[in-house]
Order: structure tokens, then C-alpha cells, then sequence
């Protein structure tokens, strides 16, 4: 009898170490996939909002060149000859300090995406019209400038509002 339980009390002690040695070893894998699932969740989560400040900061540029916009034909219909050029050249000025400004953000985007967004960010980019050129022009009393630049800054809305309609489906599927 002596030897069936050194047996039975050796097979029970083997099973209890199988045992523990199965159970940490499955308490371990499940540690490590919540580590990763957490590690994961976090990443996303930060590529989230780096994305939207990067779209925000986009859109907050694009509205403040459109803003600017909106004043050149009440800048261009300035009576007096030297009050219209000194309010033109103003302008031309702060168009392109906010450019500068969006450029950057663009950049921001494109290098941010995914490439929707993108494309659409640099297509908003090409969108902008050469306003330095021709508020110079139209300075200088060239009327035709003014038609242009009128022409150019109607491609400037759409590409605007594509942006903004990629960049939300991008945000909302994350």
C-alpha cells in the first residue's frame, strides 16, 4: 500500500506542477495580449488626434485665407487710387503670411494622411490661387488680374469642402 501512494502522490504533485506551469504560462500570453491590445489602443488613439489637429489646423488656415478673400473686392472698389493699393498690398500681405501658415499644415496632412485626405489637402493646395501676383497686378490697376483672380478663387471652394468631407470620413473611421 506504502508504494500506490508514494505513486499516487507523486502522479498528483507531477499533474499540480503540469498544472501551475499550464496555468502561468496562459496567465502570461493573456498579459501580453492585453499589453499589446492596450499598447495598440493607445497608438490609434494618438494618431487620432494627431490627424485631427492636423485637419483642424488645415481648415482653420483655409478659412482665414477665404476670409481674406471675401475683402479683395471691397479692397479693389477703394475710390481713391492710393488708398486701393495700400489696402490691396495689405492684403496680399496677410494672404500670404496665412498661406505660409497652411502650407505648413498641408505638409502636416499629407505626411499625417491616409492618402484621401491627402490628396485632397494638396489639392486644396493647387486650389489656391497665385493671389501674390496678381493683387500686385491688380495694384497696379490692372483690371484683368482682378477677373483672374476672381476665376481662380471659385476652384478654392470646392477644393475646400472636399478637404473638410475627407477629413471627417477619416476621423469618424478611426
Amino acid at each position: 500500500m506504502a508504494d500506490n501512494t508514494l505513486w499516487v502522490a507523486a502522479l498528483t504533485a507531477g499533474t499540480a506542477v503540469l498544472a501551475s506551469w499550464v496555468t502561468s504560462r496562459g496567465n502570461a500570453n493573456a498579459a501580453r495580449l492585453q499589453a499589446e491590445a492596450a499598447t495598440e489602443s493607445q497608438r490609434l488613439a494618438r494618431q487620432r488626434e494627431a490627424r485631427r489637429a492636423a485637419y483642424a489646423a488645415v481648415i482653420d488656415k483655409a478659412v482665414a485665407i477665404g476670409e481674406l478673400y471675401w475683402k479683395i473686392p471691397e479692397a479693389a472698389r477703394t475710390a481713391d487710387p492710393d488708398g486701393r493699393r495700400t489696402e490691396l498690398l495689405r492684403l496680399r500681405e496677410q494672404i500670404r503670411d496665412v498661406y505660409a501658415s497652411l502650407l505648413r499644415c498641408v505638409q502636416v496632412v499629407v505626411l499625417e494622411g491616409p492618402d484621401d485626405v491627402a490628396e485632397a489637402a494638396a489639392a486644396l493646395d493647387k486650389a489656391t490661387p497665385s493671389t501674390a501676383r496678381l493683387m500686385r497686378a491688380m495694384a497696379d490697376g490692372d483690371t484683368a488680374a482682378e477677373e483672374q483672380l476672381t476665376e481662380e478663387t471659385r476652384a478654392y471652394w470646392p477644393a475646400m469642402t472636399e478637404f473638410i468631407e475627407r477629413a471627417s470620413k477619416a476621423v469618424r473611421a478611426m
